[in-house]
């Protein structure tokens, strides 16, 4: 997920998804999900392109999921 403000600043464009996504109010107070971003991300020589789900009103930049993670095999300081 990235904070949609995060994603303005960058000059990030997004792309309209099809359904709104409903989650819990811990992540999303604003709002449902209705916009993704298009992103590489690189990790030692490795790049990939991922899909992100964008959320207004957090404080936080970014946050990649644990499956991203573990499938990376990522050490986490």
């Amino acid at each position: 997920m990235m904070s949609l403000d995060f994603a303005r600043k960058q000059g990030f464009k997004s792309k309209k998804i099809e359904r709104p996504i409903y989650m819990d109010k811990t992540f999303n107070r604003e709002r449902p999900i209705e916009n993704t971003i298009e992103v590489n991300i690189y990790y030692q020589g490795h790049r990939e392109r991922i899909e992100i789900d964008m959320i207004k009103g957090q404080k936080w930049s970014i946050i990649l999921e644990i499956l991203w993670l573990t499938h990376h095999n990522l050490e986490i300081d």
